[in-house]
């Protein structure tokens, strides 16, 4: 009898962990750590002198709900065609573990929340802009996807967008180096996000996506794309290392090998290897790019 007690209790608790989990995953956290990333670098390159650690808190927070109500909405909109990619069909919503309204509702409240917590706890700059990001990235890029591969090119703007919410929430403006901060992410996303699109060609193909140009069967023009792309970001960041000094124009220089290096090498194959290698070399250089902006800000 105490037996069939405990499983009884133990199953709503079960339920409601599971659905928490399930909630949790429709906001992208490993998004959204690139996103604490970027919007803390922005606020703390813009300010002027000791940093307001309630002011950065603020602004992480109230960006981040605005990014997973965007990430829910976009996971609701693009429900049934996750489900008929292997990568993306044993997500919340494609799986029924929750339902399109559960995930409107949920989307909507962290959107609405986020926006009216920048506005009122940061400064209204900062919502403009985050809204701003919700809508263009639910109603262009979104959209966009299956309809042709200058999504990339669309989609990055609201990618790179945290970095200016973060540079506004410091200073309540936008100047120069907030845009040369914003061109780094945006360049950024090319080699990253085309590498994945190669990885999974087949996958996003199935489902409608048309992540890369129909013309380009072979990868060719991709990867060479992702090599454009990385040259000049590589070339970007290191005019950030000569203006700062010696030893950061050296670490960028070793930074740079280390993402160029995969980023050759799939110029010259259409391996799915080395797209994954160029997905990771990339995810490990932004951070190396931010810590240094940070650690030699002028």
């Amino acid at each position: 009898m105490a037996a069939a007690n405990i499983t009884i209790l133990s199953n709503p608790m079960n339920h409601f962990l599971s659905k928490l989990r399930d909630y949790y995953a429709l906001t992208k956290p490993e998004v959204n750590l690139l996103i604490l990333m970027t919007t803390s670098a922005g606020y703390y390159l813009a300010c002027r002198g000791s940093v307001n650690i309630l002011g950065l808190a603020n602004t992480v927070i109230g960006t981040l709900l605005v990014a997973s109500g965007t990430a829910t909405l976009d996971q609701g909109m693009e429900r049934t065609w996750d489900g008929q990619m292997r990568r993306t069909a044993n997500r919340p919503l494609p799986s029924g573990r929750l339902s399109a309204r559960e995930a409107f509702l949920f989307g909507c409240s962290l959107s609405i929340a986020g926006g009216l917590y920048l506005a009122f706890a940061v400064n209204r700059l900062a919502s403009v802009l985050a809204i701003s990001t919700l809508l263009s990235y639910l109603l262009i890029y979104t959209p966009l996807k299956r309809k042709t591969p200058l999504c990339t090119l669309l989609g990055a703007f609201p990618g790179a967008m945290p970095t200016l919410i973060g540079w506004v929430g410091a200073s309540s403006r936008i100047d120069s180096h907030a845009w040369f901060l914003f061109a780094v992410l945006f360049l950024w996303q090319f080699p990253h996000f085309l590498a994945i699109a190669l990885m999974y060609r087949e996958d996003y193909a199935r489902a409608g996506y048309k992540m890369l140009p129909d013309f380009d069967a072979d990868g060719r023009f991709t990867r060479a794309e992702v090599l454009g792309f990385s040259v000049i970001l590589v070339l970007v960041t290191l005019f950030s290392g000569y203006r700062t000094g010696p030893i950061p124009l050296v670490t960028l220089s070793l930074a740079g090998a280390f993402l160029l290096h995969p980023v050759i090498r799939l110029a010259r194959t259409s391996s799915r290897n080395v797209a994954s290698w160029v997905v990771h070399a990339s995810v490990i250089y932004l951070p190396i790019v931010l810590i240094i902006a940070t650690a030699f800000k002028t």
